[in-house]
């Protein structure tokens, strides 16, 4: 379907112009000795991570993207620096190069291994059709050195044992061990051998190590519900018993909204496509929780678990948890709570004193030589038909039939809870069928750009779900926007002709997640000819991306008075004068009175104490297990201290420091609260999460 209209007006969106200065951005970082997960708000997929020292490094999957196979440096875990891309480009074929009709989303390169052995460095990883490939390096920062050693192994874990043997586990469900080659020319013959049998709880993204003596495999299973398994023996081979050591952790966060008739194997959709989307579901509990991950040792003893969890339009993000061991089992989470972990919770106890700070510049004004990290290429570029020049970014437009074959689609992930894309583009160059924008590469795609139609400019908004279009008569230099709303995943699209004044476009979109590309959405820009022919040249400049909600510094009300209403009763705490923490319910004298509003006092490192308005005393947990009480007591004391738990938005947890468990009830029973709730739901209406409003 098309509309055509002269002049569209929408909803006027005020902005302020053009900053120069790079805006802030998401870090997990509190800066109070606390982080908050996850610790990128953009997709960081199947993580591996090593200590080497006092050094930590982190590979992630990137796909059909390129650059590929990402390293991150840390020196705390939680603050992560861009360290290096193991390669530019594949160079294996035209799928990697949208030729001929071949593509590879969602293929590509994924589940990486990093290792460091004996001075040097190594990535191992799969491509699919082409096998293992090991990337080597003396220095993470490169360059590295590629071996493609072929073979069916994919979910690899490699593990360099003490007698000098090479190890990798690798595949779905059944686990299978395969002996490596010391100098990576191969597989040792006769050494692949099935060691947990198919059925037995393990699934995918293996993670080997060797720990006092014996063998760990942790992995992902997805049946009947996500979570993460863990194998151990006294022998590489085995026989493996096997424990769940994470499950049902969410963070309360919603399964993605999908796309049902789009996923691996199936052909890139065109206009016109009758997409069929499915909409967040619940408390549906198989694809979203805490899952693929491995765990990390620091110097002073202390362990760590790093994984996924999959934030609605963003994709999958990577996530921090403490790890307890029990019984020689490494679980995620604390004593009292295992398989759970905290949102927030207080930062790894190491020696480097680090500033927070974001992984990556996110705002580029094509100034430099070279382009900024963060950015990737949907498949490989073609050389000299993009370039930095005079502060723009350049690209040709090549002939594509649309938006997913556009070469040289020049991308960046989305990064969340909300952020604001905005480009300014030059399209005086353009020639006849050329269009160039800014659009969200995903499956179903978006996108905002110029069209040259004879001599004209013409402003166009292409929505493939709908296969709606929106034309306007427009200039050839505007400034386009994209504000992203990926907690809800909706989108809007608006432009500018001064960049002060924005005009929405269309209605807001969806991004729902796909197994198509295997990705959340990203932010594109993007220049093609729909004729069949090489066109002309659109130039971008001061791409600025921001993000309204990567300050956190308000997120906990330290020394303010607030209400806490429960999203679950729908009614306010209310502190009883006989000494228990109740629902307040509406209509009651004590509604919205001094007994429904709390003090939080400041303890230190996100620690609070909630002290009542009406003076029954200090929220205080008595007991521990079944009788884990939520009182009022007029003395403080050690049960009176909360973590709090910053679920963003508005939105916390309080985290009991006795009983590490939340304050919770159940909404329907009029029951008081207690605190020895695991935690919560996606829909985070179990009774544990809280709305709350500072009143003065």
């Amino acid at each position: 379907m098309k509309k055509t209209i002269a002049v569209f007006f929408s909803v006027m969106m005020m902005s302020v112009p053009y900053i120069a200065a790079q805006t802030s951005s998401w870090t997990a970082d509190n800066g109070n000795g606390t982080y908050t997960n996850p610790l990128f708000y953009d997709e960081f997929s199947d993580p591996d991570l090593i200590r080497v020292g006092e050094d930590f490094y982190l590979a992630g999957t990137t796909m059909h993207c390129t650059p590929g196979l990402v390293i991150l440096h840390s020196k705390d875990l939680v603050n992560w620096d861009f360290m290096s891309y193991c390669f530019d480009r594949f160079n294996l074929g035209d799928e990697f190069q949208l030729e001929n009709g071949r593509e590879a989303y969602g293929q590509g390169i994924w589940a990486p291994c990093i290792r460091y052995y004996e001075g040097k460095f190594y990535v191992f990883s799969n491509i699919n059709g082409h096998g293992m490939q090991v990337f080597i390096s003396e220095n993470p920062a490169g360059p590295w050195k590629h071996i493609n050693m072929g073979g069916n192994i994919y979910d690899l874990s490699v593990l360099f044992d003490d007698n000098g043997k090479i190890y990798a586990v690798y595949k779905y469900d059944e686990v299978r061990l395969i002996e490596i080659k010391p100098d990576f020319s191969g597989y040792v013959e006769g050494s692949e051998r099935v060691i947990i049998p198919a059925g037995n709880a393990m699934g995918e993204g293996h993670h080997f190590y060797k720990i006092n003596g014996k063998y760990y495999i942790i992995s992902a299973n997805y049946s009947p519900v996500g979570r993460m398994q863990c194998a151990r023996a006294e022998r590489p081979e085995g026989p493996y018993e096997t424990v769940t050591i994470s499950a049902k952790e969410t963070f309360g966060t919603m399964r993605a909204m999908t796309v049902g008739n789009v996923g691996l194997g199936s052909p890139v959709p065109g206009d016109g496509f009758q997409f069929k989307i499915n909409e967040a579901e619940g408390n549906y509990l198989s694809a979203v929780p805490l899952h693929q991950g491995g765990i990390v040792d620091l110097p002073n003893g202390e362990w760590w678990g790093f994984s996924m969890v999959d934030f609605m339009a963003v994709g999958r993000t990577t996530c921090l948890s403490p790890v307890t061991w029990v019984d020689g089992w490494p679980y995620f989470g604390l004593p009292g709570n295992l398989g759970r972990s905290p949102r927030t919770w207080f930062k790894p106890s190491v020696v480097a004193d680090v500033e927070p700070h974001a992984p990556y510049k996110r705002s580029d004004g094509f100034d430099g030589k070279e382009l900024l990290p963060v950015w990737q290429w949907n498949h490989e570029p073609v050389d000299r038909q993009w370039k930095l020049s005079g502060g723009k970014l350049c690209l040709s437009t090549l002939p594509a039939k649309d938006f997913l074959w556009a070469k040289n689609t020049l991308t960046q992930r989305c990064i969340g809870p909300l952020s604001e894309a905005t480009v300014e583009i030059d399209a005086s160059r353009l020639k006849e069928g050329d269009v160039a924008g800014l659009g969200l590469l995903n499956m179903p795609y978006v996108w905002i750009g110029i069209v040259k139609e004879g001599k004209s400019y013409v402003l166009r908004w292409k929505d493939q779900a709908s296969n709606q279009q929106i034309d306007t008569l427009a200039m050839a230099k505007l400034f386009l926007r994209i504000n992203g709303d990926f907690h809800r995943a909706v989108a809007q699209f608006s432009y500018s002709t001064d960049g002060n004044i924005y005009r929405s476009v269309g209605e807001s979109v969806k991004m729902p997640y796909q197994l198509k590309t295997f990705q959340g959405s990203r932010y594109a820009l993007f220049a093609f000819n729909t004729q069949g022919k090489k066109g002309g040249e659109a130039r971008f400049d001061n791409f600025i991306l921001k993000e309204p909600l990567a300050d956190r510094s308000g997120n906990l009300p330290l020394g303010k008075v607030i209400t806490l209403l429960n999203i679950g009763s729908g009614n306010l705490a209310w502190a009883n004068p006989h000494g228990m923490l109740h629902s307040a319910w509406k209509g009651s004298k004590d509604y919205m009175g001094d007994g429904c509003r709390f003090r939080v006092h400041d303890r230190g490192q996100g620690r609070v104490v909630l002290e009542a308005l009406n003076g029954a005393g200090f929220v205080t947990v008595v007991g521990q297990g079944l009788s884990s009480d939520v009182r009022l007591i007029k003395e403080e004391s050690a049960g009176s201290l909360f973590l709090w738990q910053d679920m963003l938005q508005g939105e916390c947890m309080l985290l009991s420091l006795k009983t590490n468990r939340y304050v919770g009830l159940h909404p329907e029973t009029g029951e008081p609260y207690s605190a020895d709730w695991p935690g919560t739901l996606p829909d985070r209406k179990d009774g544990t999460v809280f709305r709350w409003d500072v009143v003065e």
